[in-house]
């Protein structure tokens, strides 16, 4: 095939490596938005030895050609390893294959293999034109139209082993696979007091088993970066789960990266755990090598969103460049889109591999920055069997933990984790039952160690939580307990209702002097409206819960020609609804945030009418369940059913309180414990320091600050109670472009 001359503009996208789930969302984002901006994209099969042997390789893709492929686990263009483009030879044909095509813009998403391999062709682009112009393969004309080669790289390993971004893609469903398994490995082991060791994947990278442990509450942990002291383990380790024993846990879980080892260089593998674990205990061990479980599935929420983000961003990242232009890797930071020169990126892990192999542990940890050393320490002190005691002399704390407003996935997540980090320090904790309602009644008990037992994986709220604002009288009551019960400090878990009780706490400090101790607010609402934080505990599995029922519902769509209207919560708040919307393909999402018109309406029933009269088969809707007032969901399906008349079939489907339940996603384990640990800290500096500051944490830039309430306060738009400026917001342009009809006008699928 040979008509580079017909498109001024061809794009290239390939996938390497090993597969990891969310490429197929990057690549629908990659294809759509060329599209959109008048380029012809190729997606090239089969990786670089697609690109090596070219002919059918090479395809075109139209606009319908990603539709419904968002919840698919893999590459539906293939991946596959290329001893060939290790060659020379190898990349001058791949070279002739892309020119031949009209391509010298080249999207690649792969890990450190994959991308190491495209900057490699990308410095040697200039000599091999010049090789192919002079061996007679290419006209001169060709060459000249084609001088180097544009190149973005997008990370997508499920180890998260690449330097240059906070998440690759594929990682986050890693985890969910991981969680799932040790959910239910957990179960079997408390039932037999049984001992397992799991292994997860990391060959050189300790993410997936340092965050899994966190996320599923195991009792030790074994990774390359910090790796025990020669054999040090094989008495460490079995002393500490028979503590655990004796603690009273009736089972215990060891997770272990495949590439784990002593501080001598030597492996440490699930069987020398295993037998080492029989000999010192004289139990009963199991071993669990999860494999490829952790690569399979549909995509989390996460990976979906983070994949149409990337292969957006990538897009506009090779038509940008210039010949002077350095490669650059399209990651996330702190939720927001990052450009890296992408060998400093793969330069920057290979050294953290390097490190590993020379048993410079500290190098690792260092390479691999301070919030991964940060999590390690932190899980340090939740695997322990008890708490540290108090020191000689030390001030004992009394600090206070409630849950308020609705419940949330990651509530009791963060319970534990504010419990045992607050007794680990030497402090006492209570518990405060059903909210602000207990704190009124006095409904209050101390917290041990093993209280907490479970609550990682728990979803719901163990304490109970309720929407209870003092008022009146109460405030006497809560004085009168904070005084009986000598409360230093107050950490409250929750949402909207949470932070207006704190508040209003905070404000009668004058006529209530027991109030003058510190109070924070930790965000736990999956509706995320909450002011001074990007993220809230819950809303990541509240955004999964939706994502896999709406994936069930496209499948009855789809074989009965049918639309659904499909209603999420999030009061008036439309970030499930959003965020929903671009993870699913839906083809509108409706927001309180801009409203609904009837000319919105009008126009929506003419896309539905023209697409299915195109061979479309499924119409989505998502809508943000305060969108309007007026054009409610019922009337929408209405609507719209009494326009299509006998073209399609139109029903709803309100998701209700699904959204709240189930076991908190990875995600929301992770940040609940990570928040909760700096609120812990804060509270205590400020109880010693006698100070009573009233603050709000949470994620800003991806930076855990604290705010105060009163300024917050005057942040929001208390009618709609949410901030008035959402970052996500932002999104929207991008959920418009991926997600209408196409070029063409019409789609045989949604998504």
């Amino acid at each position: 095939m040979n008509d580079e001359n017909k498109h001024t503009h061809r794009l290239g996208i390939l996938t390497s490596g090993g597969d990891a789930p969310g490429m197929n969302s990057a690549l629908r984002a990659a294809v759509r938005t060329a599209l959109e901006a008048d380029i012809e994209a190729v997606a090239i099969s089969e990786g670089y030895r697609g690109l090596v042997e070219g002919g059918d390789a090479f395809r075109p893709m139209d606009w319908d050609a990603v539709g419904g492929i968002m919840h698919l686990g893999g590459t539906v263009i293939g991946t596959a390893r290329s001893d060939e483009f290790r060659t020379r030879d190898g990349r001058l044909r791949a070279v002739q294959n892309l020119i031949e095509h009209g391509i010298d813009r080249l999207i690649v998403m792969g890990g450190d293999g994959s991308l190491t391999a495209a900057d490699l062709l990308h410095r040697e682009w200039p000599g091999l034109i010049a090789e192919l112009l002079e061996q007679g393969r290419i006209p001169a004309e060709t060459a000249e139209r084609h001088p180097h080669l544009s190149l973005a790289g997008i990370g997508a390993s499920i180890d998260n082993d690449m330097a240059g971004t906070d998440m690759s893609i594929g990682a986050d469903t890693a985890l969910h696979r991981i969680a799932e398994a040790v959910d239910g490995i957990g179960a079997t082991a408390a039932s037999h007091q049984r001992t397992f060791v799991v292994e997860v994947m990391g060959r050189h990278c300790g993410y997936l088993a340092v965050m899994s442990s966190l996320a599923t509450g195991a009792d030790a942990v074994l990774i390359p970066e910090a790796p025990p002291a020669g054999d040090s383990w094989t008495e460490i380790l079995p002393r500490r789960l028979r503590a655990g024993r004796e603690a009273g846990r009736r089972d215990s879980i060891v997770i272990i990266a495949e590439g784990a080892i002593d501080s001598d260089g030597r492996p440490i593998t699930a069987g020398s755990v295993k037998q080492v674990l029989e000999e010192r205990m004289e139990e009963e061990v199991r071993i669990t090598i999860l494999g490829h479980v952790q690569r399979g599935g549909a995509p989390s929420a996460y990976d979906r969103l983070m994949g149409t983000l990337l292969g957006h961003a990538a897009v506009h990242e090779v038509m940008a460049a210039s010949s002077e232009s350095t490669p650059q890797l399209v990651g996330v930071r702190h939720n927001r889109i990052t450009r890296r020169p992408l060998m400093d990126c793969v330069e920057a892990t290979l050294k953290i591999a390097e490190a590993i192999n020379n048993n410079d542990s500290n190098e690792a940890l260092r390479l691999r920055g301070g919030s991964f050393s940060d999590n390690i320490d932190t899980l340090q002190t939740l695997l322990r069997s008890l708490p540290n005691p108090p020191k000689p002399g030390q001030r004992r704390l009394r600090l206070a933990v409630l849950s308020s407003g609705g419940p949330a996935p990651g509530m009791n997540t963060a319970t534990r984790a504010a419990v045992r980090l607050a007794l680990d320090e030497g402090h006492q904790v209570l518990g405060i039952r059903h909210g602000f309602r207990g704190l009124i009644d006095g409904d209050i008990e101390e917290l041990g160690w093993m209280s907490v037992r479970g609550w990682t994986t728990a979803g719901g709220c163990e304490l109970g939580t309720n929407r209870t604002i003092p008022r009146g009288k109460d405030f006497y009551a809560i004085a009168r307990n904070i005084e009986d019960l000598s409360i230093d400090g107050i950490l409250m878990i929750g949402g909207w209702s949470g932070y207006d009780a704190l508040l209003r706490l905070a404000r009668k400090r004058e006529a209530f002097p027991a109030f003058e101790i510190p109070i924070i607010c930790l965000p736990a609402t999956i509706n995320n409206n909450l002011p001074g934080s990007e993220l809230s505990v819950g809303a990541d599995t509240a955004l999964n819960a939706i994502v896999e029922a709406v994936d069930k519902i496209k499948q009855s769509a789809v074989a009965s020609r049918r639309c659904f209207v499909v209603e999420v919560m999030g009061r008036y708040c439309g970030y499930l609804a959003l965020m929903a919307g671009i993870a699913s393909g839906a083809e509108r999402v409706y927001l309180n945030e801009e409203g609904v018109t009837i000319a919105d309406l009008q126009k929506d029933v003419e896309d539905l009418i023209g697409g299915f009269s195109s061979g479309k088969r499924l119409g989505l809707m998502i809508r943000n369940e305060e969108a309007s007032a007026c054009y409610t969901t019922q009337f929408m399906v209405s609507l719209f059913e009494e326009e299509g008349g006998d073209l399609f079939d139109v029903r709803q489907a309100i998701l209700g309180h699904l959204q709240q339940g189930g076991n908190p996603s990875p995600f929301d384990r992770i940040l609940a414990t990570r928040l909760a640990k700096r609120c812990v800290e804060r509270l205590i500096d400020e109880a010693e320091a006698g100070t009573h500051a009233a603050l709000a944490i949470g994620l800003s830039d991806g930076n855990v600050e604290f705010s105060d309430l009163e300024t917050l306060r005057r942040q929001v738009d208390s009618k709609h109670q949410r901030p008035k400026s959402q970052w996500w917001m932002d999104l929207q342009t991008i959920a418009r472009v991926l997600a209408q009809p196409g070029p063409s006008g019409s789609s045989s699928t949604s998504g």
